[in-house]
């Protein structure tokens, strides 16, 4: 019988050296790149989505972005002044916990403050976040967006995704054409898909979605940043330590 093209053999040992190579790749650029550039910041992000991260390392592309472990990270800068890649650098260690990344650049601290505040992009929610608000459908006929824009500016919701809000426990019947929630004329209870404050699972984001209610809030937020300039870290965001042990 010939061999399946499909039956191959993967040899553990090549895939843990390709990930250690993978990591001292990593850790040698940043330690490479920190002497090219005035500055180093550690930033955070909230609703990470590789798509508005690959947006910003086009909109900065004369500077560095690093994303990997964070005692990797650390580790490269150096946690201690005789490990430190320059001066002043092992100060900024401190801020690399959670999901945190590296931008080395020559920008002013300014103009990357204020690029970062301006960019918010949102998105649909992904499951296990945490409602920023409420959303509840209305009664009566219902539209593609759900009261989110005038009715007026608003179209009723396409018979062929009434079947799937049954499956979501919307309890929704087709009238005339027109999926309807409760009575016709309006009157009933609204369906609560969320509340501020919940946390979310796949039924709710798929609701969500379908009426196109974009809740996901893609943020980064600068932590701190080292200059060689002066060879000092800057706290920025105050909250950065908030639950960290000194």
């Amino acid at each position: 019988m010939p061999k399946s093209r499909r039956a191959k053999t993967f040899h553990l040992t090549q895939v843990a050296k390709k990930t250690r190579e993978n990591k001292d790749k990593l850790f040698q650029n940043i330690r490479d790149a920190v002497p090219e550039y005035q500055h180093c910041f550690v930033f955070s992000v909230d609703n990470m989505r590789n798509s508005y991260l690959k947006n910003v390392r086009h909109e900065l592309n004369d500077s560095r972005l690093f994303f990997g472990k964070t005692k990797l990270m650390a580790k490269a800068l150096g946690q201690s002044p005789s490990e430190a890649i320059a001066p002043g650098i092992e100060d900024l260690t401190q801020y690399i916990n959670g999901t945190v990344g590296l931008l080395l650049t020559n920008r002013p601290v300014e103009s990357i403050i204020e690029y970062f505040n301006n960019f918010a992009p949102v998105d649909f929610a992904r499951a296990g976040v945490t409602s920023p608000r409420d959303f509840a459908i209305p009664p009566g006929v219902v539209y593609a967006t759900a009261g989110e824009v005038p009715v007026e500016h608003d179209v009723p919701l396409e018979h062929t995704i009434e079947p799937e809000l049954r499956k979501l426990n919307v309890p929704t019947r087709m009238v005339k054409g027109k999926v309807v929630l409760g009575d016709e004329s309006g009157e009933g209870e609204a369906f609560v898909v969320c509340k501020e404050g919940d946390v979310l699972d796949s039924r709710q984001t798929r609701l969500l979605k379908l009426f196109g209610v974009c809740i996901s809030e893609f943020k980064v937020k600068i932590l701190a940043y080292w200059s060689s300039a002066t060879g000092e870290v800057t706290e920025v965001d105050s909250s950065a330590m908030d639950g960290v042990e000194n």
